[in-house]
Formats: structure tokens, C-alpha cells, sequence
């Protein structure tokens, strides 16, 4: 039993972090008053990309590199519709998720039924070998730890650093900062081009680590739980983390129950993560006061200089 519930707890970690990078990186996005709809498609696009890295190379960090620069390449796309030519950001965001959809799909047909190489077992030395412990904790691919480690950098970047200061200030009043003389555009435009190589990361992790295959539309949803996430943490790093590793406790226990035989349709054990985002979602945003307190005030807004 005790057995069980640590692998059950290390494949929570696992999971939850394809969701916290991404979280992480549709954060900084919104801490700078971009909504950016379009994770899943720079998600799917980063996992081939990774993926076919990591067929040719059989090197995992080439495959994150590669990742990183595919959904930082689509996000700079995006970047421009919408700050500099201003288009709705909602709309865009959505048509950047669709097209991403679409182009892996005819990029990975040839990767379908490709394999990666043999895989190298992860292990903090000594500490993997304590029972229990070890193997829930101390055995995981070393992005899991980067990704916490990244939670406690951006925490700190955004709430003892000037420049995450200036970042937040971007994100609550663009024309203040404007008038005190930063490069709002640029910022936001560095933030969106950050957030998609996070996002890049996470696609490529999904496809090198987590699964480690190639399927079309295989993100299947984790772009807009991701998404959801930022709402869920009210816009703060270790709260994402935190929300991603329940939503991922949440996807692996339905893989648990159905290897225990529980007598509940599969379907319903399916949707399981989702429902979990709706319910959480309803529940925070039934209080308008703290969504307005913490949400950035200027999120969603097109920016006019000089209006």
C-alpha cells in the first residue's frame, strides 16, 4: 500500500509539472496585461518540435531547447498581433491555439509511431534510497525540480526585484509606466516571448518525459488548465505550483481507481481534471471582490501610446 501511494505521488509531480511551466509562463504574460489564449496550440507545436529533437539527438535538454524556441517563435507571432498592431488579444490567442493544433498535426504525421531511445533513470543520490520518501520524492526527471526552483525565482523576481516591480507596473497601469518613461510595448512583448518559451518547455516535456510519444493533439486540454491555473494561484508563482500539483494528483488518481478496478466509467474518470477546473473556477470567481484585488488591472486591454 505504501508502495502505491508513493509512485501515486511521484506521478502527481510528474504530471503537475507540464502544468506548473506552463502556469508559470501564462503568469508572467498576465502579470504584464497579456492574455494569451493560445497555450495549447504553442504547447502542441513545442511538443513535436521537442519530440523530432529528441528522436535525431536523443539529448532531453536539445528537445526542452527546441520546445522553448517553438512556442517562444509562436508567441513572438502573437506578440506582435497584439501589441503592436493591437488586434483583440482574445481572439488571437484562440486563432494561435487552433493554428497550432492544425500545423502538429501535419508535422508529426511522419513522428506518429517514431520512438526515443532508451530512457535514463533519475535519482538523487541517497535520498532516493529512502523508503517511502525516495521514491514518491527523489526520483523524478530534474525538471521537476527546476520547475520549483523557477516558482521561487519568479516569486522572487516579481516581488523583490525592480524589474518584476516594472513588470507588474505594465500589467496594472501601462500609461503610468509609459509616462515615467518605460518601454511598455518591449516589456510586454519580452513577457509574452518568456511565457511561450515556459509554455515551449512544458509541450516538450509532455511529449519527451511525460509520455514520452508523439499523439495528435496530445496536450489535450493541459494549455487551458494551465491557463485556468493563473486564476486559481489570483496571479502568484507558488500558488500555480501548488494548483498544479492538485490538478495532477487529480489526473493521476483516475488512472489509480481504474488500476484498482473501481466501478466507475471510465469516461467519468476522464474528465475528472476538467470538472475539477470548472468547480474550482466557479468557486473563486463567485467572489468578484477577490478577483478584482489580485487580477492585474489593465489584463486584457489593448495599450495606446500616448492616449
Amino acid at each position: 500500500m505504501d508502495h502505491t501511494f508513493a509512485l501515486l505521488i511521484a506521478a502527481t509531480l510528474n504530471a503537475g509539472t507540464v502544468l506548473a511551466i506552463a502556469g508559470l509562463g501564462l503568469l508572467i504574460n498576465e502579470r504584464a496585461g497579456i492574455v494569451n489564449l493560445g497555450a495549447e496550440g504553442m504547447m502542441l507545436v513545442a511538443a513535436i518540435a521537442g519530440f523530432a529533437t529528441a528522436v535525431h539527438t536523443g539529448n532531453d535538454w536539445l528537445a526542452f531547447a527546441a520546445g522553448a524556441g517553438a512556442g517562444a517563435l509562436m508567441a513572438a507571432a502573437f506578440g506582435v498581433l497584439v501589441i503592436w498592431l493591437n488586434t483583440n488579444q482574445y481572439a488571437s490567442g484562440l486563432a494561435l491555439s487552433m493554428f497550432g493544433a492544425g500545423f502538429s498535426a501535419f508535422v508529426g504525421i511522419g513522428y506518429v509511431q517514431a520512438k526515443i531511445g532508451e530512457r535514463t533513470q533519475h535519482a538523487v543520490p541517497l535520498l532516493a534510497d529512502i523508503p517511502f520518501v525516495g521514491p514518491a520524492l527523489f526520483r523524478q526527471h530534474p525538471m521537476v525540480y527546476i520547475a520549483i526552483v523557477l516558482t521561487l525565482v519568479l516569486a522572487w523576481f516579481l516581488y523583490r526585484s525592480r524589474a518584476g516591480l516594472v513588470l507588474r507596473a505594465v500589467g496594472e497601469s501601462p500609461e503610468s509606466a509609459h509616462a515615467l518613461g518605460y518601454p511598455v510595448r518591449r516589456i510586454r512583448m519580452a513577457a509574452v516571448v518568456v511565457g511561450g518559451a515556459l509554455c515551449g518547455v512544458a509541450g516538450a516535456y509532455l511529449s519527451v518525459i511525460y509520455t514520452p510519444l508523439w499523439v495528435q493533439g496530445m496536450v489535450a486540454g493541459k494549455g487551458w488548465i494551465a491557463l485556468a491555473l493563473t486564476t486559481f494561484a489570483t496571479w502568484r508563482p507558488a500558488r500555480v505550483l501548488l494548483g498544479a500539483y492538485l490538478f495532477g494528483g487529480v489526473t493521476m488518481l483516475q488512472f489509480h481507481l481504474q488500476s484498482q478496478g473501481v466501478d466507475v466509467p471510465s469516461q467519468f474518470l476522464t474528465m475528472l481534471p476538467y470538472l475539477a477546473t470548472i468547480v474550482v473556477l466557479v468557486l473563486i470567481s463567485s467572489n468578484a471582490t477577490w478577483i478584482r484585488v489580485n487580477m492585474p488591472a489593465s489584463l486584457g486591454k489593448p495599450f495606446f501610446p500616448g492616449s
